[in-house]
């Protein structure tokens, strides 16, 4: 049995690597890359390699020591002291390598390097001594992560807008709020607060909120009051009737800063008479202050006419003036009824009204 053992030990012998005349990567008597004469084994693995010039310990194999030598930067920092003549032999090595592997894989994925805009992307190119471009050692695939990050982002956005979208038509929200100044602020404070972002609850949004809102109007009112004690407004008188046949007047005031909301008065149970309408006129120039009001702009209805005659009657220093949109409005319908030629060309020009405000806007 031993002297079985025995050949059974060195048929074993005979049939490693070694004997069919095969090199092992981390052999000490296989190191026949180039690399190795400019380097010193430390632990037997092949793995740590002490450099001849510098002294630095780079682990990692060879390969990663070639780049030390070369000066790649690609994972390993450059040796500050191997000659010139080194490192041009090295760079030679691992960039021929580097082009046969880039060749490799550009033949899978093909990237077009074309910016968006159309124009092409100059680089400019760092061209070795031994012929060789040093953008090879660059990490590839940033285009390609580009293009990748880009559909993503698309498909996003797309799902978003129809989210966005099936907002306004599930609450039947105007499309012209999309052109608004606020409806593209509340999306950039949401794309800067990130993922995650919480919006405003129904308790928040009526109670917290609103009160802010509210605040925050009246902090511009008292600007706009400023402007009427320092120049001077006029309050402008807008009636007209909703769709359940309600009369609701808005009072607005203008002034050199701009015009303000001021109120709204639902007047469906306060008589047209002259009378009433110059109480509720003359509450408002009270509330405004006569000293500051200019003028009071109302139709040209005669109820207001007379309004307005009362109210210069007692408030010397204001005047009443029609509205001159008015006195357009009455001057057509005139023009329609007693003018036959354009009892056609007026109604026409009230039908393309809408399409000639959209084209406006």
């Amino acid at each position: 049995m031993a002297s079985s053992a025995t050949a059974s030990s060195d048929a074993l012998a005979k049939s490693t690597p070694a004997s069919r005349g095969i090199k092992l990567k981390n052999a000490s008597r296989s190191r026949t890359d180039v690399g190795w004469k400019h380097g010193v084994e430390v632990d037997g693995s092949g793995r740590k390699i002490q450099c001849n010039y510098c002294k630095k310990t780079v682990t990692g194999g060879v390969y990663r020591f070639k780049h030390h030598l070369a000066g790649t930067q690609k994972d390993v920092g450059a040796c500050s002291s191997v000659p010139e003549k080194v490192k041009a032999e090295m760079f030679g090595i691992v960039s021929s390598l580097q082009e046969r592997l880039l060749k490799k894989s550009t033949t899978s994925i093909e990237v077009d390097d074309s910016d968006e805009l159309g124009g092409k992307r100059k680089q400019s190119e760092e061209i070795d001594s031994s012929g060789h471009d040093k953008n090879i050692f660059k990490k590839r695939g940033v285009s390609t992560q580009a293009t990748i990050n880009s559909i993503f982002k698309k498909n996003l956005r797309e799902e978003a807008c129809e989210d966005i979208a099936s907002f306004f038509y599930n609450n039947a929200i105007p499309f012209h709020v999309a052109k608004t100044e606020e409806f593209h602020k509340m999306f950039e404070s949401v794309a800067k607060h990130g993922p995650g972002f919480k919006p405003p609850s129904y308790h928040e949004i009526r109670v917290k909120y609103l009160k802010k809102r509210y605040d925050s109007t009246m902090q511009d009112i008292e600007a706009h009051k400023a402007y009427w004690r320092k120049y001077g407004c006029s309050i402008m008188i807008d009636g007209w009737t909703d769709k359940r046949r309600r009369t609701i007047i808005n009072f607005l005031v203008n002034s050199p800063k701009g015009t303000v909301f001021l109120k709204s008065i639902d007047a469906s149970d306060i008589s047209k008479t002259a009378d009433k309408i110059f109480k509720m006129i003359d509450d408002v120039v009270e509330e405004v202050g006569e000293e500051h009001v200019i003028q009071v702009v109302t139709d040209n209805a005669a109820n207001y006419k007379a309004a307005g005659e009362m109210l210069m009657e007692k408030r010397k220093r204001l005047y009443w003036t029609p509205c001159a949109a008015h006195c357009i409005d009455l001057i057509l319908e005139d023009l329609e009824k007693k003018i036959p030629v354009y009892s056609d060309t007026i109604p026409k020009g009230k039908k393309s009204q809408p399409t000639f405000i959209q084209e406006l806007l």
